[in-house]
């Protein structure tokens, strides 16, 4: 039902479109003719857009500077001449008879940037209440980026993780994931977050380098606005106007990467960009845009081999020093799948008079053997747009994302031809926004790499039969005389045999299998064969959301006032595996099918604004409700405060409270992954398991075990049994108690000053931030523990401490990892400074640094929060768009300290890095074309972002530009 009126909705505007033109009088045709040159040499200015104010005609000048307009149109009329890095100019004309001379001024910084996200109207930037940060077409255009979506890594106050070629994720002021729950990012309004993979997908369905206007980043909380996941951050992309940018553009790009051939051969890139936009009809009120890109590459290879279970940790064999660095037989490397908890197997031997119990972990496999090397990103959208009156837009606009890529939740997914789809409707007036918009996910081919390493792993034979290959010829190895080290490398070739190798066929046939079968449980049957567990990542999802914006404006004496509302809802297709129909009983949950899940909120704001002292002092204050069904209703209050002293000097000052609501995987997954369920933690979710309440906590489980172990070497004759019972070693174990899922929290403050100084040659960005996250959301690794007949006991009791023991793993213990609230409050603090200075002509220098930290807290908590964010990153730029006529150059130095990364998946140093870009570029005016050659890293300088991220080397890159576009 939900479905047919979507689409009937949306047949019925659609019908409107070709419904309502209608003709307007003929003008008669007039013809204008002149020069556009620059103020200050007196050069002529080729590719300058002139357009006429208000209407859907224009022309660009030639390269001599000329142009010629021919329109039908009636005196008087405005012309308006636009070009990047000078100031726009209008120009009335009054009658033909002369050729017309036109001097534009360059522009030294940009002073009069206007900006919306900050407060949901036009504004100042230098005037807005919190700090926001802005690319326009000529920002973006000069960036020494490969793309203005990579720009983003260079704006002030922005973290960039590159996951994969085609997948960036951007993040601010702290607390950085590769899948960034808590950072919002809109394309004209649309939020682009995947539902349920709980993240936008880079820019893998958002603009083209063709399309793109402008970018805007709010760091820092904005859910006093936006809502929802807004808490961190949030980039607001805008896209091109049909009726103000008509013509075609065309963009190819070719490059290089791994040229040193450590990691993968010397390899291609190509993107390939077409942009169409015209306004047609009689009346000119009816324009439409398409625009297609196709990307196609060799992916960065995550192949780092920290190994994150040293033989000093407890879950290793901490007693026996010879089992270290590269003999460590327990050993949990980065980029190796299948040698985690999951893959633990207890081996106990007579050895040195005692029964020693060693940990060892199954091989694994790496994931240079598991992903796919070439990745593809396909975008294409269009739109048309339908002016009912002059400022009343009527519009319809539908995308399309196709992309491959590694993804990294709690482990590593490979994204392989992931589909979104975007229908959106939207009414536009002068002062307000109606918009209803459907995002259709689909995650194609993907699948999970540690699945399909446990799963390869156990096709040769379970972790108990694997485990006594591996205990018969350890012993036969140390009874002959063998080292322990030597013995452990050994016992593993002969556990191993018939394993199978990547680069066969065979490996190649289980592989597929495996990642096309939708169970990740192990020894899963069907009629006539047993098959492998699987690794497929099936997950289909839509997403349905309305919302209204009013501008009252002048309707309200005392302020200026915006007032909005919004209702969103997620449906779920339950694939037995990540998502399943909570309405079943237990043992059915599993099986594909059932009810289609749903969760979601509704929403809305107000926000006054006025301006005090001779308005010098503006004073904002908005108050935002959001009520989610699974909790109580939340409010996100905001003040801010602006003070301009002397017209130049602009002082901010603000406070919000924000919520967010647990993303659909946090809140309602249950994915069974080696033996591990990971489940969201909503109460529906804990019904029948009990993890909150009668479980043990992972880290304790490890602590008690290894307490066990030392015990039993130390005292002959004991059994781990016996040891277990032990007073001084059962009370290692810690009960979970953990709380029952509820929204996040952050209370943050900000001050900030701006103020461009010395003629327009230098502007200054700072700011500082203190945040407070309470119910700060994650994961925590929990047990339930069960007798011998496979039913729950509870914990304290002898049977829960004897199903702890590692040796029951399998049998007694229902594994699970659960997304619960953290018990700590946790602060941050951190502060930016940015400044550009314009200091000879056109040659200009800017610079940020940012910095951010984490107060620690005296108590641990239930998990590991991650601020995973490098406390000094700093950006460095020279550059000069026309250093010589229509060439220009930039370079960017970027450095980042080293900082230590916390996740799910992996935990380590992440070393500092630097890196150069740069970029020159030549405009052709006699073809309308810009060359661009550049590169990305130009030294080659290889580096991580995070722990087990890839490794990310240099990318060298030729583009040009056929921008045959007309400005009006």
């Amino acid at each position: 039902m939900l479905k047919q009126y979507y689409a009937s909705f949306w047949l019925l505007l659609l019908l409107l479109f070709v419904s309502i033109l209608s003709a307007n009088a003929q003008e008669p045709l007039i013809s204008i003719s002149g020069t556009v040159r620059d103020n200050t040499n007196q050069q002529p200015l080729p590719g300058v857009s002139i357009s006429v104010k208000g209407g859907a005609v224009g022309t660009l000048s030639e390269a001599d500077g000329t142009f010629a307009l021919q329109a039908k149109l009636r005196f008087p009329f405005t012309l308006v001449f636009n070009f990047i890095g000078y100031e726009s100019r209008e120009l009335e004309i009054a009658s033909g008879s002369q050729p017309i001379a036109v001097k534009l001024e360059s522009k030294a910084v940009l002073v009069n940037e206007v900006v919306v996200s900050a407060s949901r109207v036009d504004e100042s930037r230098l005037k807005s209440p919190v700090a926001i940060e802005k690319l326009d077409i000529r920002a973006i255009k000069e960036t020494p980026a490969p793309s203005f979506y990579d720009a983003l890594g260079n704006v002030k106050g922005v973290q960039m993780t590159t996951s994969s070629l085609t997948f960036k994720v951007p993040n601010t002021r702290g607390f950085n994931t590769p899948n960034n729950f808590r950072f919002m990012q809109l394309v004209d309004g649309v939020d682009m977050q995947a539902a349920t993979l709980g993240v936008p997908l880079g820019n893998a369905i958002g603009p083209t380098e063709l399309d793109i206007a402008s970018v805007e980043i709010t760091p820092g909380a904005a859910s006093a606005l936006y809502g929802m996941n807004a808490i961190n951050g949030m980039a607001n992309l805008t896209t091109k106007s049909p009726f103000s940018y008509q013509g075609l553009s065309v963009y190819q790009k070719v490059g290089v990467n791994h040229v040193d051939g450590k990691d993968r051969d010397p390899s291609a890139l190509t993107e390939t960009a077409v942009r169409w936009a015209q306004v047609v009809g009689p009346a000119q009120r009816l324009a439409y845009k398409v625009n297609l890109s196709y990307l196609r590459g060799t992916d960065w290879l995550a192949n780092t081999q920290t190994d994150q279970n040293p033989q000093t940790a407890a879950s290793a064999n901490p007693r026996f020093s010879e089992l270290s660095g590269a003999n460590n037989p327990a050993a949990d490397l980065w980029n190796r799948y299948g040698d985690d908890n999951a893959g633990n197997v207890s081996i106990t031997i007579p050895y040195n008079g005692r029964n020693e119990t060693f940990n060892v972990r199954r091989t694994g496999y790496y994931e240079r053997d598991l992903v796919n090397p070439i990745v593809r990103n396909i975008k294409a959208d269009a739109s048309l747009h339908y002016k009912l009156t002059e400022k009343l837009e009527l519009s319809y606009g539908y995308r399309f994302g196709l992309m491959d890529g590694v993804f990294q939740r709690g482990n590593k997914i490979q994204l392989d031809g992931v589909t979104v789809q975007n229908h959106k409707i939207e009414l536009k007036g002068e002062d307000f926004t109606a918009r209803a918009y459907m995002l259709i996910e689909n995650t194609g081919d993907s699948y999970n790499l540690n699945p399909l390493a446990l799963n390869l792993d156990l096709q040769n034979g379970s972790n108990a039969a694997w485990g006594t290959k591996f205990r018969t010829e350890l012993q036969s190895q140390l009874s002959a005389g063998s080292g322990l080290a030597a013995a452990m490398q050994q016992a593993r070739v002969v556990a191993d045999a018939g394993r199978a190798i990547p680069g066969t066929p065979a490996f190649d046939a289980l592989k597929n299998q495996i990642v096309h079968t939708n169970n990740w449980d192990s020894g899963v049957n069907v009629p006539g064969a047993p098959i492998p567990g699987g690794a497929a990542l099936t997950q289909q999802s839509r997403t349905y959301h309305t919302e209204g914006i009013w501008n009252i404006g002048q309707r309200v004496k005392f302020a200026d006032v915006v007032i909005g509302a919004d209702a969103r809802l997620y449906e779920v297709i339950p694939d037995g595996n990540n998502f399943v129909d909570f309405s079943r009983p237990l043992a059915e949950r599993t099986t594909p099918g059932g009810d289609n899940q749903y969760y979601k909120k509704v929403g809305g704001f107000a926000q006054a604004t006025r301006l005090l002292l001779n308005n010098k002092l503006k004073l904002t204050v908005s108050l935002r409700a959001d009520y989610n069904p699974e909790f109580d209703p939340k409010l996100n209050p905001r003040v801010a405060a602006v003070y301009t002293l002397a017209d130049k000097h602009n002082f901010r000052a603000s406070y919000q409270n924000g919520w967010r609501f647990p993303s659909l995987f946090e809140a309602l997954s249950f994915v069974n992954n080696g033996n591990v369920r990971r489940v969201g933690g909503l109460a529906r979710v804990n019904e029948g398991l009990n993890y909150l309440d009668n479980s043990y906590t992972l880290a304790s489980i490890t602590t008690f075990n290894a307490a066990v172990n030392a015990y039993v070497a130390a005292n002959a004759g004991t059994t781990a049994s016996q040891a277990a019972l032990r007073p001084e070693i059962c009370y290692l174990l810690k009960v979970g108690n953990l709380p029952t899922e509820q929204p996040e929290q952050i209370n943050a403050y900000e001050v900030g000053y701006r103020s461009v100084l010395f003629d327009n040659r230098v502007s200054i960005d700072a700011d500082a931030y203190y945040n407070v996250y309470s119910g700060f959301l994650g994961q925590v690794e929990v047990s339930v523990p069960k007798n011998a007949a496979g039913q729950q006991v509870t914990v304290g009791s002898d049977d829960a401490v004897l199903a702890a023991l590692n040796t029951n793993r399998g049998a007694r213990q229902d594994r699970y990892r659960v997304y619960t609230n953290a018990l700590n409050n946790y602060h941050s603090y951190g502060s930016t400074l940015g400044i550009t200075y314009n200091f000879y002509e056109k040659f200009t220098f800017g610079g940020n640094v940012n910095y951010n930290a984490l107060s620690a807290n005296k108590q641990s908590d239930i998990f590991v929060t991650g601020f995973n964010t490098p406390h000094w990153a700093t950006n460095l730029s020279f550059g000069n768009r026309e250093v010589v006529r229509n060439v220009g150059f930039n370079v960017v130095w970027r450095h980042q300290s080293t900082f230590y990364w916390e996740s799910p998946l992996a935990n380590g140093r992440v070393p500092a890095y630097q890196t150069i870009d740069a970029q020159v570029n030549v405009r052709i005016p006699t073809l309308k074309s810009t060359l661009k050659m550049g590169s990305a890293n130009l030294l080659n300088n290889r580096y991580i972002q995070y722990a087990a991220g890839p490794t990310i080397g240099g990318l060298y890159y030729v583009a040009l530009t056929f921008d045959n576009t007309v400005l009006h």
